[in-house]
């Protein structure tokens, strides 16, 4: 059952691309897990299975998270999966769809493989599409309680659900230590990925991050997105946002109806063979 991988980060968020022509068996939640744990596996933020197949766009992707659960969307994920398909000729210079299961994207690959253009989609802040529970209502400066601790956020949705607090001051204690409890609180019934914000100033964002499914992030490309559409809404930026992640920056452009195309790099870390051997480990 060995089959090949390709690794890539972007930003520092990794992801394991595995081409499921390659694959003797569906992958399992276990075996997802197993591989992308930085001890036993691999190691990675996630898996990005594909081409598969798409009557919509080129090819569709399937994003899996470390814990073997689904992500709709990931704006790395698709950049670097963007990349994949450059790196094998499956694609070339010109723009492109690919389908996940949040929605259609475009994509362009330039600078040599080094840099992804990706067109997002729309950001909403509506509960239903998020989803948020209670009524009908766009999800804005809204009071949430975790830990003993009070916050104001905004909710919203580019495929995949991201809960937004703006914060004076930010910090990865502050995401490691309330990033869970967002995640999974009871206002989110699909859990959700969290962003603690920071405004710069008209043109640049902070953002720190806790990834639903994967933990704390050094980048993400949804969470920018949602995070710079966010602080628009709120009239804090402008349409042109550089997003400051852990592990580097990320345009965002925010269109009239708050279509998002994000710029970011993209970098080919290492290809081999996953044994079957590492599957005989069972996780807790």
């Amino acid at each position: 059952m060995n089959f090949a991988f390709t690794k890539y980060h972007a930003l520092g968020n990794d992801y394991i691309v595995i081409n499921p022509k390659d694959l003797p068996a569906p992958l399992t939640t276990e075996q997802v897990k197993i591989i992308c744990h930085r001890n036993f596996g691999v190691g990675s933020d996630g898996i990005l299975l594909g081409p598969l197949p798409s009557t919509t766009a080129k090819c569709a992707l399937k994003i899996y998270n470390p814990d073997g659960s689904i992500a709709e969307k990931s704006g790395n994920g698709v950049r670097i999966f963007s990349r994949y398909l450059w790196d094998t000729k499956f694609v070339g210079n010109d723009e492109f769809a690919l389908q996940t299961d949040g929605g259609i994207v475009r994509s362009t690959v330039f600078d040599g493989g080094k840099m992804a253009r990706v067109e997002m989609g729309k950001v909403s802040f509506d509960s239903e599409a998020i989803p948020v529970a209670g009524a009908k209502r766009e999800v804005l400066n809204e009071k949430i309680t975790v830990g003993g601790r009070e916050f104001t956020f905004c909710a919203a949705t580019i495929g995949n659900p991201h809960c937004i607090l703006p914060l004076p001051e930010i910090s990865a204690k502050l995401a490691h230590e309330f990033g869970p409890l967002l995640e999974v609180h009871p206002n989110f019934p699909r859990k959700t990925n969290v962003q603690f914000l920071k405004v710069l100033d008209r043109a640049n964002i902070q953002i720190e991050i806790w990834e639903r499914g994967a933990g704390y992030t050094l980048a993400s490309g949804s969470s920018s997105s949602a995070s710079a559409a966010v602080a628009h809404k709120l009239g804090l930026v402008d349409r042109s946002v550089t997003v400051h992640c852990p592990g580097g920056l990320i345009k965002i452009e925010i269109g009239d109806d708050f279509a998002i195309r994000m710029t970011g790099g993209v970098t080919r870390v290492s290809e081999g063979v996953i044994s079957s051997e590492i599957f005989s480990v069972k996780l807790s």
